[in-house]
């Protein structure tokens, strides 16, 4: 089973010994990211620095001036964590290893652009804003996705691609010295909270023939006896059929405009979870239609079952599983985990993160895939 590991191109830039670790441990790819997020990373192996902290969003290579001229929604360059084409100088470093390199795409995940643009973001039916979210219901927010997809996606050296949160994103969020545990929420709860009623959303939602401001209202009332520390009511099924037409076509727009920048041959791949009501990384897409879509899906091995079943002959099933022990990981159940996957319909492996795992994680991984054949 082909197998790849994720990666930043700061993992790889600066140290010449990087590579070559990396296709030892019996790899066939990396998944590199290209459009990133956010984010404070390890990097527990690197001859100049221990941390790297990604103070926004950022593109990881030079955004071309003609593809984002008089657009208001761009994307920002990378500052000194990723200088100049980061991405493409450690694509080449890796492929003169041996090793495949797909292009890793955040698009739907932006905390800078929800602050320099605040109109573009999740609106909650409270009213407070969520600006690590883009909106996908919004036509400007969709185009410059679209935009960047393309961009991103199709880099030199890239033999394809993987799209992360090509959809939805809500209320779940990383973010610094979080204080948002107080009060759990389950799986209904965290899919009110991230319902969207900006003004795009409720022209969907009436388009879709429900009254935004009585959709609210439900929503508001669903969620009411979760502050006390119960249960919430039913979501209401309203507000379901607008964000399952958003969600459906920006990845149709997405995957199209990549392929149409890419050469032949190109894999386009979707980070998705099979609830189509889900938000976050995993987007929510529904199995039947994104495999018409895209070559396949990235899914936490957990999910890949739904997906096998709507499988065509050609059909990308990765199963990701996070090798991080510190992380909440398991390399120690690696070669299990992955029969496991394999059983269910898994037709590759994607190990969450060669950059961030320690030197015994990675020694471990490498047993496991040694076991794997």
């Amino acid at each position: 089973m082909r197998t790849g590991a994720f990666l930043y191109p700061w993992d790889v830039n600066g140290d010449p010994a990087a590579p070559a670790r990396l296709a030892g441990l019996g790899l066939d790819r990396i998944t590199l990211a290209s459009a990133y997020h956010s984010t404070r990373a390890l990097t527990p192996r690197h001859p100049r620095h221990r941390i790297v902290t990604a103070a926004h969003a950022a593109v990881l290579y030079p955004p071309d001036p003609a593809r984002w001229q008089g657009r208001t929604l761009r994307p920002r360059p990378a500052g000194d964590w990723a200088p100049g084409d980061a991405y493409g100088a450690a694509a080449r470093a890796l492929v003169a290893a041996g090793l495949e390199v797909h292009s890793w795409v955040v698009l739907a995940h932006d905390s800078r652009l929800g602050a320099e643009h605040p109109e573009t973001s999740v609106v909650n039916a409270y009213g407070d804003r969520y600006p690590w979210a883009p909106c996908i219901g919004q036509d400007a927010v969709r185009a410059h996705l679209v935009q960047l997809a393309a961009e991103a996606a199709v880099r030199p050296g890239a033999a394809g691609t993987e799209l992360e949160s090509c959809g939805w994103y809500g209320f779940a969020h990383l973010h610094a010295h979080d204080k948002t545990a107080g009060v759990a929420l389950d799986d209904t709860a965290q899919y009110l909270m991230s319902l969207c009623f900006c003004p795009s959303c409720r022209e969907g939602y009436a388009r879709h023939g429900a009254d935004p401001d009585a959709l609210a209202a439900d929503v508001r009332s669903a969620l009411e006896p979760v502050w006390r520390g119960a249960a919430p009511r039913p979501a209401p099924p309203a507000a379901l059929g607008w964000r399952l037409e958003a969600a459906r076509t920006l990845q149709e727009a997405a995957v199209a405009a990549v392929r149409a920048a890419a050469p032949p041959g190109f894999r386009v791949l979707l980070h998705a979870d099979p609830a189509p009501y889900r938000c976050g990384a995993n987007a929510g897409t529904e199995p039947r239609h994104i495999l018409a879509v895209a070559d396949g899906v990235v899914t936490p091995a957990a999910t890949v079952a739904p997906f096998a079943r709507h499988r065509r002959d050609g059909t990308v099933l990765a199963a990701n599983l996070p090798v991080v022990a510190g992380l909440g990981g398991s390399p120690a159940t690696l070669a299990a985990d992955a029969r496991k996957a394999a059983a269910e319909g898994a037709t590759e492996l994607r190990l969450y993160h060669a950059g961030l795992a320690s030197d015994t994680d990675l020694a471990t991984v490498a047993e496991a895939l040694k076991d794997l054949g």
